[in-house]
């Protein structure tokens, strides 16, 4: 069992801070295993609204729940969005009674509702698959290849690990996706997300993709929308900045998990992706991943200008910009592009990451590290 303790931490403070704490993440990423584990801490009463007899058991749900002490747990609280009208009422109690743990497979951007009648009394953690630090540098290949998704990084094989992947696809596209209200068939959003995976790591472009699928850019758009709002894809915003240049103002879309990107490219296993055309993209978003499930997403960015300037994220920490390079290469140097990041952004710094074991100094400001590196950039810019 991987212990996830930094996560128990930040729902810890936010049952201290706030009555009602949201953990937010894709299905299968842990989400109940790290609540059932707080709810044996606290004796908390804990309500599946996918199982039918709890589903019966909120049949009155205000007789219920304000009938409560101590913690209470509500999963795929995306089944039952109502209920954040009732919460807001049980969170404005005072004294206040009980607090809520509530776990969604949806953003609050899918669940209007909940964000609004919220507002002011929830705090939000954001949880993915395993990370490098919760698995150890060691596992770093595994993690890559298979993803952070526990069935999958665990599984027996590689075999069993591909065959959950290709499950979880199915059942996210043909379940998952309708009922959270999306009436899309299943292989038209299959078909797009597997053109997201091939457009990984690159600036979005919604009209081609609409052309290649046969809908406007608007709709292919809101498709973009969808499997970012049920966190499978992350849009990276640009950033802008007044330096006198034309920058690109489209986001990059990234598959976020490393495994689901690579079952989508019908990648099978670590020879098969250092030999495949999109293996430095996957190591961009794999390590990028890394970095955000500490740094967060709110305040990273990337950075391009139309005469060919780039920064692959731009992270804002302690009121200073702090710029991230991703290299798959044996020993990445200086360029051009990373002066001109330096000089236009004011960067405080910039990391070179790249799948090496050894950091050096490319320039006074610039360092080349390996992941394992990671820790000591956090506790400087964290």
């Amino acid at each position: 069992m991987i212990l996830r303790l930094e996560l128990m931490e930040r729902v810890a403070y936010g049952l201290r801070l706030s009555p009602v704490t949201a953990i937010l993440g894709p299905r299968q990423c842990g989400k109940t295993t790290l609540a059932r584990e707080i709810g044996e801490q606290h004796s908390a009463a804990y309500f599946d609204l996918e199982d039918p007899n709890d589903q019966a058991r909120l049949t009155n749900p205000q007789i219920v729940l304000e009938s409560l002490r101590g913690v209470v747990i509500l999963d795929e609280i995306q089944r039952r969005p109502e209920l954040t009208m009732l919460l807001r009422v049980l969170a404005d109690r005072r004294p206040l009674p009980c607090r809520f743990i509530l776990l969604g497979s949806a953003s609050p951007e899918l669940m209007r509702q909940a964000s609004d009648s919220l507002a002011g009394r929830i705090h939000f953690v954001d949880m993915g698959g395993f990370t490098l630090a919760e698995v150890g540098v060691a596992q770093r290949e595994r993690l890559w290849v298979r993803g952070g998704f526990p069935p999958s990084f665990l599984a027996d094989s590689d075999e069993d690990s591909r065959q959950w992947r290709r499950s979880f696809v199915r059942t996210f596209l043909e379940r998952d996706l309708p009922q959270l209200g999306v009436h899309i068939p299943a292989e038209v959003l299959r078909r797009f997300w597997t053109m997201v995976a091939h457009y990984h790591g690159q600036i979005w472009n919604g009209s081609e993709i609409g052309a290649s699928l046969g809908v406007t850019n608007h709709t292919a758009r809101k498709y973009l929308d969808l499997l970012s709002g049920a966190y499978v894809v992350r849009q990276l915003q640009p950033w802008f900045i007044n330096v006198g240049k034309r920058v690109v103002k489209s986001p990059k879309v990234y598959v976020r998990d490393s495994g689901i990107l690579h079952s989508l490219l019908g990648i099978a296993d670590l020879p098969a992706l250092q030999a495949h055309p999109k293996a430095g993209a996957s190591w961009e978003g794999f390590a990028m991943e890394q970095i955000l499930s500490w740094a967060g997403e709110r305040n990273a960015y990337f950075w391009a200008t139309h005469r060919g300037a780039e920064l692959d994220l731009l992270v804002q920490s302690q009121g200073k910009n702090w710029g991230f390079e991703f290299k798959y290469q044996d020993a990445p140097t200086m360029t051009k592009s990373m002066h001109i990041a330096l000089n236009d952004l004011k960067l405080e710094r910039l990391w070179v990451v790249y799948p090496g074991e050894k950091g050096y100094p490319l320039h006074e400001k610039v360092e080349c590290l390996g992941l394992q590196d990671l820790g000591k950039v956090r506790e400087m810019i964290a």
